[in-house]
């Protein structure tokens, strides 16, 4: 009862005063240097009420215990320094933050397989990773950021180590005080086992549609039916909204098929595929009053510099989806911090 409680209040927050509480995000990538009002503009005109801060931590291979963040060796934006200066300059510009501490394994291994080789390993992993979220959970809150995410794509790691999640929440919970998610993968989500004391139930969005080279709109629509319903039937058991904590797709032939591929192939370019995919996952979710919202992955800070009809990557920016995106986000009204 608790559980349905405590999403129809979302519901009804949703709808209160005519506004829909959609998170309309994008994820702002850290860079070398501080975000200036040329940097923040192209959030604005594409009508984004959220961005998601992304302090890096770094970790050598697959079997490290020894975790690397705010680091003098690491670029400005994924320093505290740095994350504190992005928060308030998108702050101060009226775009609220979710603050999204994530891991990066050497040559870009898939972080859900990371596994200690031992206890003791474990246990240097888990004080370093703790000292890791508390420091950007006590910005959070020193910056009083919409949302704090207590992982990315740990599914190794909260699977083994229950205890180690269970005890971390609450201590952010003591010295942080605003809402909470976890960005669960794809494939992961369903059996995360700590959404009851979280806000949101997060989802890196990057389920495979389709197979198809050139996926329609028809296509598309059609391959994320039985995700959704998946996601539905979870909303309703665990009594919390999803939130798409990431989401997006490469400017690429087939890319419906793997959308998680993150390698530097040379499949085609594909504007169109992009759009339509994007186009899709809006039309398919931003109208349930059981979903939150989510955050486009990835936005950088040289909008100028990036992305364009040549480029196969996930950023939207210079291309097609980044018109269906400014559609999307344009309707709907940022809703009160």
């Amino acid at each position: 009862m608790k559980k349905l409680i405590f999403l129809w209040a979302f519901i009804l927050a949703s709808c209160s005063s005519g506004k829909l509480a959609k998170v309309n995000g994008v994820s702002f990538v850290s860079s070398g240097e501080e975000a200036s009002q040329q940097h923040i503009d192209p959030v604005l005109k594409v009508s984004a009420n959220y961005a998601a801060i992304m302090p890096f931590g770094f970790i050598r291979d697959m079997g490290s215990p020894e975790l690397v963040f705010n680091s003098d060796h690491q670029w400005y934006g994924e320093r505290r320094e740095g994350v504190k200066q992005y928060i308030e300059k998108l702050h101060i510009n009226g775009v609220s933050v979710m603050v999204k501490p994530q891991i990066w394994i050497f040559r870009g291994e898939f972080t859900g397989n990371m596994k200690m080789p031992s206890e003791e390993y474990w246990k240097k992993l888990e004080a370093s990773y703790e000292e890791y979220i508390l420091l950007y959970a006590k910005l959070a809150e020193e910056t009083q950021s919409d949302i704090f995410c207590i992982g990315t794509e740990l599914k190794t790691f909260v699977n083994e180590r229950p205890e180690f999640w269970n005890n971390l929440i609450q201590k952010v919970k003591n010295v942080y005080h605003g809402e909470l998610t976890y960005a669960a993968n794809w494939d992961e989500y369903a059996k995360t086992p700590f959404w009851s004391q979280l806000d949101y139930i997060g989802v890196n969005a990057y389920f495979p549609l389709c197979e198809k080279e050139n996926p329609t709109i028809q296509t598309l629509s059609e391959g994320w039916q039985p995700w959704k319903t998946k996601l539905r039937e979870l909303t309703q058991q665990e009594g919390k909204p999803i939130l798409f904590t990431e989401f997006g797709y490469r400017s690429m032939d087939f890319t419906g098929k793997k959308p998680w591929l993150v390698d530097r192939n040379q499949m085609d370019v594909n504007l169109k595929a992009q759009a339509n995919a994007t186009q899709v996952i809006f039309d398919e979710f931003w109208h349930e009053d059981w979903f939150a919202g989510g955050f486009v992955w990835k936005w950088f800070m040289q909008h100028d510099q990036v992305g364009g009809h040549e480029d196969n990557r996930f950023t939207p920016q210079n291309k097609p989806a980044e018109s269906v995106i400014r559609k999307q986000y344009a309707q709907v009204r940022k809703s009160s911090r």
